[in-house]
C-alpha cells in the first residue's frame, strides 16, 4: 500500500511551536534520497515545493550540505513547523521557509533544482499547473524537476492499494485524486520540461525526472 497522507504529528517537545512529524517521511526519505544523489547537481539551491511539516529538507540538507535547500509551503501550519524544524536541525545550507503557492505559478527565484514530493495527489490539478508554470520559468537549461508519489499508468495496473487511496482522496476532495503519469509529462512538456525517466520505488510509488529543455 502507497504511503498515504497521515495526519501530522506533535514533534517531541516542540508542539507548541508548530513542529510537526508526518510519519511517511521516514518510511521513503532513504530511497528519495538515493535517486537524488544521482539526479541533483552537486552545488545550486534547491527548491522544495509543499514541503509539509519540514522533515525531509532537512534530511536532505543534513546529507547534501553542498547544496543550499529552500522548503515552502502555502500553508500556516506547514511553516511553522518547517521553521521549528530548521531551528532546531541549525543547518546552515537551509533557508527560512517561503510561504508559496503552487497553483499560482510562480513567480518563482531562479532555482537550479525543484522538489514536489506528494503534492500532486493531494490537491488540485491546478497546482501541478502551476508547478510545471513555475519550474519552467524558473529552472535554468537542464534544471531538475524532481516529482515523488503514487501515480496512475497507462497498461501498467494499479496496486489495489493505490485504488483504494485514490477513492479515499477523492471522497475528501473531489479535487484530489492520483493523476495519470501521462498526463502529468503532457503539462510539463507543455512548459518546456522533458520526461527523462521514471523510477519505480517502494509502496508502489513513482520518482518522475524532468530537465528544463535547453
Amino acid at each position: 500500500m502507497t504511503d498515504g497522507p497521515e495526519p501530522w504529528e506533535p514533534g517531541s517537545g516542540l508542539a507548541a511551536a508548530g513542529k510537526r512529524h508526518a510519519p511517511a517521511t521516514e518510511r521513503n526519505r532513504d530511497a528519495i534520497l538515493a535517486v537524488l544523489r544521482e539526479e541533483l547537481p552537486s552545488s545550486g539551491l534547491v527548491l522544495e515545493v509543499a514541503s509539509g511539516s519540514g522533515e525531509h529538507a532537512m534530511y536532505f540538507a543534513a546529507a547534501l550540505p553542498a547544496l543550499d535547500w529552500q522548503p515552502s509551503d502555502s500553508d500556516p501550519a506547514a511553516l511553522a513547523s518547517i521553521e521549528a524544524w530548521r531551528q532546531e536541525a541549525g543547518l546552515p545550507n537551509v533557508r527560512r521557509p517561503l510561504r508559496l503557492d503552487a497553483s499560482a505559478g510562480g513567480p518563482v527565484e531562479r532555482t537550479d533544482a525543484i522538489l514536489c514530493i506528494n503534492m500532486v495527489h493531494i490537491s488540485p490539478w491546478e497546482a501541478t499547473l502551476g508547478l510545471m508554470k513555475a519550474a519552467g520559468a524558473a529552472l535554468p537549461p537542464g534544471g531538475l524537476l524532481y516529482l515523488y508519489g503514487p501515480y496512475l499508468r497507462e497498461d501498467v495496473e494499479t496496486a489495489p492499494g493505490n485504488l483504494a487511496f485514490d477513492a479515499s482522496l477523492r471522497a475528501r476532495d473531489p479535487e484530489w485524486g492520483l493523476r495519470r503519469v501521462e498526463d502529468v509529462i503532457a503539462i510539463a512538456e507543455g512548459e518546456g520540461l522533458a520526461f527523462q525517466r521514471l523510477v519505480e520505488m517502494p509502496a508502489n510509488n513513482l520518482s518522475l525526472i524532468f530537465r528544463r529543455r535547453d
